[in-house]
């Protein structure tokens, strides 16, 4: 049995510590405030559906994990450089006392920032980041632009096409399945079924 004090330990490095987390909605209003983009916007609720999904299969918290997805790119639409972007929305993170796992995730997702991905909780969000625009990007290129008209098959082929979706980058997508320890297929197919779990909230 873990000793409570070790049990603490453990949670915060697994991300799964919710304190200093706001609620959800307080989130998604950080988020609409610095994010006005509703492309931005859709992608956020993606990886957070995305988060939540891979949340409950490993037994971890899913608001933790959920909102480090809603809120990994809110600094994105006004600060999108790599000299600022995720760390100017980790300096707000920070001031607000959003939970040290959280932070490091984000930073995290952005390989350029050189920060190590040593939790599950850092893993996932950057397994899940790349290939949730690719999923999106597959619905919005069928007849119905629907998510209801994707197949694992069909985003696993669009990976493989250089010219489809060029700003989603098809190695940070294969390179998060494997630090996941989920094979590409089973991730891809994984993801898709979380989105499509949530195409209303989306609109796809």
């Amino acid at each position: 049995m873990v000793a409570r004090s070790e049990r603490a330990i453990m949670d915060v490095l697994a991300g799964t510590h919710t304190k200093g987390l706001p609620p959800r909605d307080e989130i998604l209003a950080l988020l609409h405030e610095h994010t006005e983009t509703p492309g931005l916007r859709k992608h956020a609720l993606a990886v957070e559906a995305a988060m939540r999904a891979y949340a409950r299969r490993f037994g971890e918290n899913p608001d933790v994990w959920g909102a480090t997805g809603l809120i990994h790119d809110f600094d994105y639409e006004k600060h999108p450089t790599p000299e600022e972007h995720p760390r100017f929305g980790c300096a707000i993170l920070r001031e607000r006392g959003f939970p040290d796992p959280v932070i490091e995730a984000i930073l995290g997702h952005a390989a350029y920032t050189g920060t190590p991905r040593t939790t599950p909780l850092a893993r996932a969000l950057f397994a899940s980041d790349e290939l949730c625009g690719m999923i999106t990007a597959t619905a919005l290129v069928q007849p119905g632009k629907t998510l209801a008209e994707v197949t694992p098959d069909s985003v696993l082929r669009k990976m493989k096409s250089k010219s489809f979706a060029r700003s989603v980058n098809r190695d940070e997508i294969e390179q998060g399945a494997r630090e996941l320890g989920v094979p590409l297929e089973e991730h891809v197919a994984f993801v898709l079924a979380a989105l499509q779990a949530e195409a209303e909230a989306l609109g796809l």
